[in-house]
């Protein structure tokens, strides 16, 4: 459904009504804890002096790393708004373009299929150069008999690799396709993506820049209106790439290889020892394995894609553990070759660091909730008080959850859809239910590097009816 044109309030006090939740806390509950005057429990002095000055840390702990964070997101976002544009690429019209294959991840995907086949075909890359591979990972429905019929429609251009057997997950079945690759240059697809006819050229322009080891598209949701949560999600990507990825790529950070709508170059991806099958996020562990092998990772904002977002928030919130307890696994892996690599400069350090980190807002945040109502019955805020300064707490107020909102809102500016931005009271919503499932996946990450467990790839339901081969 369109959304009515409104007249919005202006952009600086729609902004303050937004505040940080946890700072608003910190600043209150210590009269809160005088006015009570509860009794402690049964601890001596001594014990509840300990006891208070250990939560009181890590409540601190917490605090500055929430904040680290909030000052990036508003970094990110101002530079989005009043910095220098990059994208070195964007020139490219002709060129002697590489032999490129494009993998198309397939899972059941019968409804989906097809249409991602017909635009591929539809692309206006060489066709002498072009290679599309199927790849149909035990699927049990008609996705096996419409990548044949495709085949036998295009056999000189498309060709189907059906895996029967082997360990679940997209980046086992990309691990093992890859022997059909022709061409240094491979792109990756999920079936329910829908590319525009030039948007192979755009993304296969970085890689004539021979220190490109990978490159990222903008996914853009094409099913927005089927009801709030998918207008929801719209706002939350549009954050994402059109701010979050385009600031890094502007600031000469760490832009992240996203999986779909991107590839890689398949001689620096041999050279960091391939698709890794024990992730459940391989983009963001091939993003980093290549940046500490002195690859680079470009981002193409203006090669955008559509994609089907979920629907349903149990889909939804599946999908969203995955990805955090994936990121949590490159986390636990990759940080320390990140700090030693000799070849990644400061900036891409810093920027690495801190996107691998990212999930950890989420836990940190439950936790320190509990810190808070732990010394609200201890009577402990004034010890907290003497490490956080009146300046410091009012610095937290103002961007400690605050420039996530930033994101959103300068991203629907940049796209020219300010009569989206009523739906941002609602992303907060959004935020909170999504708040335990990403809090769920750092234990699990750390259970599944200490414990080697076998990890179990789910998948994202399609909501499209099924289109005829």
């Amino acid at each position: 459904m369109p959304f009515a044109p409104c007249r919005p309030r202006p952009l600086h006090s729609r902004l303050r009504l937004t505040t940080a939740p946890t700072a608003a806390l910190l600043c209150a509950l210590p009269a809160l804890a005088d006015a009570q005057g509860l009794p402690h429990a049964r601890l001596g002095p001594d014990s509840v002096a300990l006891l208070r000055t250990v939560l009181s840390a890590l409540l601190l702990v917490c605090v500055l790393w929430m904040l680290a964070y909030g000052l990036r997101q508003m970094l990110f976002a101002l530079q989005r708004v009043w910095g220098r544009y990059r994208s070195p690429y964007d020139g490219v019209v002709q060129a002697d373009w590489p032999a490129l294959t494009v993998f198309v991840a397939a899972h059941n995907e019968e409804a989906v299929l097809a249409q991602n086949l017909r635009c591929l075909v539809a692309s206006d890359y060489p066709a002498d150069k072009l290679h599309i591979v199927v790849v149909n990972d035990r699927s049990s429905d008609r996705t096996e008999a419409i990548a044949d019929e495709w085949v036998a429609r295009h056999p000189d251009r498309i060709e189907a690799f059906h895996r029967r057997a082997g360990k679940a997950g997209k980046a086992a079945a990309l691990k093992d396709a890859m022997v059909r690759a022709r061409g240094d240059i491979a792109l990756v697809f999920d079936a329910d993506y829908t590319p525009a006819p030039g948007l192979l050229r755009q993304l296969a322009a970085p890689f004539l820049d021979p220190e490109v080891g990978a490159v990222m598209g903008r996914v853009v949701p094409r099913n927005t209106g089927a009801n709030l949560l998918t207008r929801l999600l719209e706002l939350e990507r549009a954050a994402g790439y059109q701010v979050d990825q385009q600031a890094r790529m502007n600031l000469r950070g760490v832009p992240q290889y996203g999986g779909t709508v991107g590839g890689v170059r398949l001689s620096a991806l041999q050279a960091v020892g391939g698709w890794h099958d024990d992730v459940l996020a391989e983009d963001t562990d091939i993003t980093f394995r290549l940046l500490v092998a002195g690859w680079k990772t470009v981002y193409c904002n203006h090669a955008q894609c559509h994609e089907e977002v979920p629907e349903e928030w149990p889909v939804r919130l599946r999908q969203v553990h995955r990805w955090a307890r994936g990121h949590h696994q490159v986390m636990l892996r990759q940080s320390l070759a990140l700090l030693r690599s000799p070849m990644v400069g400061w900036r891409e350090r810093l920027d690495g660091l801190l996107l691998l980190g990212i999930f950890m807002n989420q836990p940190l945040l439950l936790l320190s909730w509990g810190l808070m109502l732990a010394l609200y019955y201890l009577q402990g805020f004034d010890l907290l008080t003497q490490w956080l300064s009146p300046h410091l707490l009012a610095l937290y107020a103002a961007v400690g959850s605050f420039s996530v909102f930033m994101h959103t809102v300068y991203a629907v500016l940049l796209d020219g859809h300010r009569e989206r931005l009523r739906l941002l009271p609602l992303q907060s919503a959004s935020f909170f239910a999504s708040l335990p499932a990403m809090s769920r996946a750092l234990p699990a990450a750390v259970l599944d590097q200490w414990g080697q467990r076998e990890l179990v790839w789910a998948k994202t339901r399609r909501y499209a009816r099924e289109v005829a081969p």
